[in-house]
């Protein structure tokens, strides 16, 4: 698969537009956990060797990356969801919440946004959205290993203050082993109370 390229921020900057923010989430999938966007604006042109998609990197791969963003971003802004917005608003609209607000707190203003996925959202600036977008354009793709980071690490942390449920390591996507967590220990303050998810074993099961 190749990597993403300048070819969508290209057309955009012929046409005229400077600051061209480049925005994903992660974590609409999750049983658990808040979901994070994040929006970047990188020097035009700029070569991150090795940025793909965040599901293709390795961990180690993609927290070297972040540091390479910050070093280089005109500007980045991380922002959420809560798992309480989640619940009131449904995972769609609190994920282009997220977006929005991560769009809306970049210190540079953006005047075009590509965002990744279906997601129209209600911004004052125009927006093309392209699916598989953190695959096709570099600032998308930034922006996706920036919210992965973040998030994951976000994760951990509540791995300490919500011990049994090993956040640590399933993020909080519905895998065996945290729903066989979720089963014996029930629900935390985290997770996500409209979300519905396959027990492991039956009721009878001991």
């Amino acid at each position: 698969m190749s990597a993403p390229t300048w070819n969508s921020e290209t057309v955009l900057k012929i046409q005229g537009y400077q600051f061209i923010a480049g925005c994903d989430e992660v974590g609409m999938g999750c049983l658990a956990g808040p979901v994070v966007a994040a929006a970047v604006i990188l020097p035009f042109g700029i070569i991150l060797e090795g940025l793909n998609d965040s599901k293709l990197m390795s961990a180690k791969s993609r927290e070297s990356m972040v540091e390479r963003i910050h070093a280089v971003a005109l500007s980045y802004s991380i922002q959420h969801a809560t798992v309480d917005e989640i619940d009131e608003l449904n995972i769609y609209h609190a994920a282009r919440l997220a977006m929005k607000r991560a769009i809306e707190s970049l210190k540079i203003p953006a005047d075009y946004a590509l965002i990744d996925g279906r997601a129209k959202i209600d911004l004052s600036i125009p927006q093309l959205s392209i699916i598989k977008g953190d695959q096709i354009s570099v600032s998308i793709a930034a922006a996706s290993v920036l919210a992965k980071v973040f998030r994951d690490q976000w994760m951990r942390e509540f791995d300490i203050s919500y011990p049994g449920y090993e956040f640590a390591k399933h993020k909080g996507y519905g895998s065996v082993l945290h729903r066989t967590h979720l089963q014996d220990l029930g629900p935390s303050p985290i997770h996500r109370k409209s979300f519905s998810w396959t027990p492991v074993r039956g009721p009878s099961a001991t």
